[in-house]
C-alpha cells in the first residue's frame, strides 16, 4: 500500500501567469477520464505535501481522490515551492488568487477535466480559494469550493495572534497530539516551510474582508470546523456570523470529531476527505442538473 501511494502522486509545474507553480497530481487510478478535479490549497508555513500525508497512507486526499476517479492537484500556493524563488515575499491574498486560477486554467489546457473543478483550501488556503471562487468566470468551469480551518471570526486576541508569527502554538494549531498518527510531525518536516511576509501580515485582517469576499461567490460552499479547532470561533454566534453575508446557491456547515486544526493530517483525515468528496458528487450533479 505504501509503495502504490508513492507512485501515484507526481510533481507537477504550472504557468500561474507571472510565475510558474509547483505541485502535485494524482490522476484516476483506473487510468479513466476524471469525473472532476479538485484543486487543493494549503495553509501557511505548509505547502502541497499537506494533502499527502506522509505518515499514515489513509490520510492521503491525492490518493484517495485518485481512488474514486477523480484528478486531485494539490498547489505549492505563491511564495512556496518553485514560486518561493522569485516571490521570497509572497503574494496578497488577491494576488493568490489569479495566480491560482491561472494556474489552474494552464492545467486544464493540456488535461480533461471532466465536469469541472472544485477548489479546496485549508487556513490561509481557505482564504485564497474563497478569493479565487469570488472571482471566477464562467470559463473557470467552478463546481463549488470546500474550506477547512477558517472561519469569519477569529477566536483568539488580536495580541495574541500578532505574538504567533513569531512563536507558534502547537496547541492552536495541532491540538492533542494523539489525534495524529505516529511519525506525523517528523515527517511534516518535510513540508513545513517559512511564511512569506506579505501574507503574514495580512493575517489578521480576514475578518473585515470575509463578508465581501463571499457574497461574491455563485458556487455552493463547504465550511468544515475541526473539534479541536481553536484559531477560529464556530460557536452558535459565529456560525450565524458565517453564514449572514453568504449568496451561494448551497451552503454546507460541518462539524469533523477527533480533530485538530490540521485536520487532512490526522486519524479523522479519511473520514474528512471522504465528506469533501461527497460534496464534491453533489455539486458535479447539480452543474449537470
Amino acid at each position: 500500500m505504501a509503495v502504490r501511494h508513492a507512485e501515484q502522486v507526481r510533481r507537477v509545474e504550472l504557468d500561474g501567469g507571472d510565475v510558474p507553480l509547483s505541485g502535485l497530481l494524482a490522476l484516476p487510478s483506473d487510468g479513466g477520464p476524471p469525473r472532476a478535479v479538485l484543486v487543493a490549497l494549503h495553509g501557511s508555513g505548509m505547502a502541497a505535501g499537506y494533502f499527502h500525508g506522509p505518515a499514515d497512507a489513509s490520510t492521503s486526499l491525492l490518493s484517495l481522490a485518485a481512488d474514486a476517479g477523480y484528478a486531485a492537484l494539490a498547489l505549492d500556493r505563491p511564495g512556496y515551492g518553485l514560486s518561493a524563488r522569485s516571490l521570497p515575499h509572497g503574494q496578497s491574498l488577491a494576488e493568490q488568487a489569479r495566480c491560482v486560477r491561472a494556474a489552474v486554467r494552464a492545467y486544464a489546457d493540456g488535461h480533461d477535466t471532466g465536469a469541472g473543478t472544485l477548489l479546496v483550501g485549508h487556513s490561509l488556503g481557505g482564504k485564497v480559494a474563497l478569493t479565487a471562487a469570488a472571482t471566477a468566470t464562467p470559463e473557470d468551469r467552478l463546481l463549488g469550493v470546500d474550506v477547512s480551518g477558517v472561519g469569519a471570526r477569529w477566536a483568539v486576541p488580536p495580541d495574541r495572534l500578532a505574538a504567533l508569527r513569531h512563536r507558534p502554538d502547537p496547541r492552536l494549531h495541532w491540538g492533542p497530539l494523539t489525534l495524529y498518527p505516529p511519525d506525523t510531525f517528523r515527517l511534516a518536516r518535510r513540508f513545513l516551510a517559512p511564511v512569506p511576509a506579505r501574507e503574514a501580515e495580512e493575517i489578521p485582517d480576514w475578518p473585515g474582508r470575509y463578508a465581501d469576499v463571499v457574497r461574491r461567490i455563485r458556487v455552493p460552499i463547504r465550511f468544515t470546523f475541526a473539534e479541536y479547532e481553536r484559531l477560529w470561533a464556530w460557536d452558535p454566534p459565529a456560525l450565524r456570523e458565517l453564514t449572514r453575508s453568504l449568496t451561494a446557491p448551497l451552503v454546507r456547515v460541518d462539524h469533523e470529531p477527533d480533530a485538530g486544526h490540521n485536520i487532512s493530517l490526522g486519524h479523522s483525515a479519511r473520514r474528512h476527505h471522504l465528506r469533501l468528496l461527497d460534496f464534491l458528487e453533489e455539486c458535479r450533479a447539480r452543474a449537470a442538473a
